[in-house]
């Protein structure tokens, strides 16, 4: 049987699909590569996936009606699904809303359509986010808090997806899995993360913007570990028990970072400083967040191990390798 991966050219989905093939899966990979970022990078990531036996691709864009479920049509032995493509980033709600709404609303609508149904269907696990939080001030972030104030469209719908989800799951019956990802970064990441920007600016003598004055703070998680969450996600599809079979998991580190150690820590990584700009609070951005993963390590057995310190300097080697750096 198979798993198909939607945003198999995006960050997370690449190495999720990477580490599926690499056990010995089968993996059909879904993307539409669109233009948001460098599509280079993401046919470059794609590129190595088709180097690997056992990989196929179709692009598609989700959103466009009867797509999806037409081409599951063509593999009938994929059982699971790994849902990561989305419309990512806070800030780029606010410059085009309707991108959101499309790719996270009607794409997730239109997985849930393509599930329902679908004879021997095992699991969906699809991406939510930590944006759901919103204007929690609680930390750490846990499961059982209220997510009821979006701080952006983003936020929204993310959150949208998880009651989308839930409803199709007591509905029809989908056992179905959303993992709430905290700032995930690593090599082959996006460039409209910190990690990328940050570094993009160190090595060509620009200052790294640092929103709030600089006080914030992230759970700064490694892709490894959150590829190894998702994976344990998947093979842990829930039961319904009188319940609908549907769950929820912060997939994070555990750990609060300061946003100036993290530029302390890339300083080190690059061997150089950096020329710092500080700035006002950014409409649709949080001060901090920190997740509660008692939950995930204790059904999942999720248990991060990666540090920003062990993490950053992996991140900058391979940036300087992408862009034949020294």
């Amino acid at each position: 049987m198979s798993v198909l991966v939607t945003g198999a050219a995006g960050f997370i989905g690449f190495h999720t699909a990477s580490a599926l093939l690499h056990r010995g899966e089968s993996v059909v990979g879904v993307d539409d590569l669109n233009a948001y970022y460098s599509v280079a990078l993401k046919e470059a990531r794609l590129n190595r996936l088709k180097d690997l036996p056992g990989f196929a691709f179709e692009r598609l864009d989700l959103a466009e009606r009867g797509a999806f479920k037409a081409c599951l049509t063509r593999y009938p032995d994929v059982d699971r699904i790994v849902h990561l493509a989305a419309q990512a980033g806070v800030r780029y709600s606010l410059i085009d809303p309707h991108a959101y709404i499309s790719a996270n609303i009607q794409g997730q609508l239109e997985v849930l359509e393509a599930c329902r149904g679908r004879s021997g269907f095992k699991h969906l696990v699809f991406a939510s986010s930590s944006s759901v939080y919103g204007g929690n001030t609680k930390l750490p972030f846990a499961l059982e808090d209220r997510v009821d104030t979006p701080q952006s469209l983003y936020a929204a719908t993310k959150k949208a997806d998880e009651l989308m989800a839930h409803c199709y799951a007591h509905l029809y019956g989908i056992p179905t899995t959303g993992l709430r990802f905290f700032t995930v970064y690593g090599p082959w990441g996006r460039p409209d993360m910190a990690a990328w920007l940050f570094t993009e600016a160190v090595l060509a003598n620009r200052p790294i913007p640092l929103f709030n004055g600089g006080n914030m703070r992230r759970d700064f998680t490694y892709i490894d570990d959150i590829v190894a969450g998702v994976i344990a996600a998947l093979d842990h599809a829930p039961h319904g028990e009188g319940q609908p079979p549907f769950r929820l998991y912060n997939l994070g580190n555990h750990r609060v970072e300061d946003l100036r150690h993290f530029v302390a820590v890339l300083e080190k990584a690059i061997g150089k400083k950096a020329k710092i700009e500080l700035l006002p609070m950014q409409p649709g951005d949080v001060e901090a967040t920190f997740a509660d993963i008692s939950a995930s390590s204790r059904d999942l057995g999720f248990a991060p191990k990666t540090t920003i310190e062990h993490g950053l300097p992996r991140f900058v080697e391979w940036f300087k390798k992408y862009h034949g750096l020294r």
